[in-house]
């Protein structure tokens, strides 16, 4: 059986149509009500709506990503209790509506981050990109963190500081907005001061209270999606390490341990995202498909070339440090030994996560990583390599 093709959506505003994905081949959206406030609840008359969009385009809105978790949540303050209760009916309201996965990430303040949105390609096309200098350039002479040297190599702080003498001004206010000011599907964008204030909320949250908090969360709401129907599945870290200082938890296969070992259930499960798990080359991504699959709820495929420590930009689909080949044959073999055993929820969703700006796309304003033509490319050949793995009998 061959995954679900989806494909990720913002909404009306969003220059990628509902009328242009149909022609894709993919049969599912992955949406969001990005118009709600952060903690508030989705209604049903809300979800009702955008689903009714998507149907009457023919498609079936197949997965939610994000129902953002309040910063609150994240902290663990007083009145956590509140905006779990309003998660809580969020995902009952979905679960009604016949939405059963909703993906979500546990990043504090930060959404995925990126430092360069237009990285020429030796073929024109545009990639995003992430290098550690130009962090450290920003974080040490922009931003003005309190100790951030201490989070970087004597080499990084070097290059950096030179990096950030050669600067015009166009270039920090760049390198500052894509860094801070919000990337698609990200919860919301900072000026300097209010990310400093935001960063000084977690000074005393070390890795382990992080993970308390998390814990928290869980148990909160897993129950609530198990009787709902709707499977979780944790977005990982992207990129997979700490920045600014920020607890990082959803990084490795360790960490999903930590996770699985809180609440055992399919409903707790985990997005295999390549492209962020991927940054770290010490993650085993088929290994971990192959080993956890039973709680794979969502896959978004996409590669990064590792070309230096924390630094990568995205490569082709087929190209770059990920192994495509053996992470799609590892959800394939997971499917296949659902529908032996029994399981309803065989078919597992995927999404050509991001894409290069192609051919006229680069004229056209998208959303960075999500162009259409590159990630047409992105499915063509992904859905090229599961063709050929499932006709070779490889699975």
């Amino acid at each position: 059986m061959v995954m679900e093709k989806t494909w990720r959506w913002y909404g009306p505003n969003d220059p990628v149509t509902l009328n242009y994905i149909k022609q894709t081949g993919a049969t599912g959206i992955v949406n969001a009500l990005h118009e709600v406030a952060i903690g508030e609840v989705w209604t049903p008359e809300a979800i009702a709506e955008r689903k009714k969009m998507i149907e009457d385009a023919g498609m079936i809105w197949s997965v939610i990503e994000s129902i953002p978790v309040h910063e609150d949540i994240k902290l663990g303050k007083p009145n956590r209790d509140e905006w779990l209760e309003k998660y809580k009916e969020s995902v009952r309201n979905a679960g009604a509506a016949g939405i059963k996965t909703v993906c979500y990430n546990f990043m504090p303040v930060l959404d995925w981050t990126r430092t360069n949105l237009a990285k020429r390609m030796d073929d024109g096309a545009i990639a995003l990109e992430f290098e550690i200098v130009d962090v450290a350039a920003f974080d040490v002479h922009m931003l003005k963190r309190n100790n951030a040297e201490a989070d970087y190599t004597p080499d990084v702080l070097d290059a950096a500081k030179a990096k950030f003498k050669a600067m015009t001004q166009e270039d920090k206010d760049t390198l500052q907005n894509n860094i801070i000011a919000g990337l698609p599907g990200g919860q919301e964008g900072y000026s300097l001061d209010k990310f400093l204030e935001k960063l000084e909320t977690y000074k005393d949250i070390t890795p382990d209270k992080y993970r308390e908090n998390f814990a928290y969360f869980l148990k909160a709401v897993i129950p609530v999606a198990e009787e709902a129907g709707v499977k979780l599945a944790v977005h990982p870290d992207d990129p997979p390490f700490t920045l600014f200082g920020l607890p990082r938890i959803v990084s490795t296969e360790a960490d999903l341990e930590f996770m699985f070992s809180v609440i055992d259930s399919i409903y707790n499960g985990y997005t295999m995202c390549t492209g962020s798990f991927g940054v770290r080359g010490d993650n085993d991504l088929a290994g971990m498909v192959r080993r956890h699959g039973d709680k794979l709820n969502f896959v978004h495929l996409r590669s990064v070339n590792r070309h230096k420590d924390h630094c990568f930009f995205e490569d082709q689909h087929l190209a770059g440090s990920v192994d495509m080949f053996d992470v799609i044959k590892a959800v394939l073999e997971e499917q296949k030994k659902r529908e032996a055993s029994g399981r309803t929820d065989v078919q597992i969703p995927m999404r050509p996560d991001h894409g290069h700006v192609i051919l006229d796309d680069i004229n056209k304003k998208t959303n960075p990583g999500y162009s259409a033509i590159g990630r047409l490319k992105g499915l063509a050949e992904l859905r090229g390599m599961e063709m050929a793995i499932l006709k070779g009998g490889l699975v």
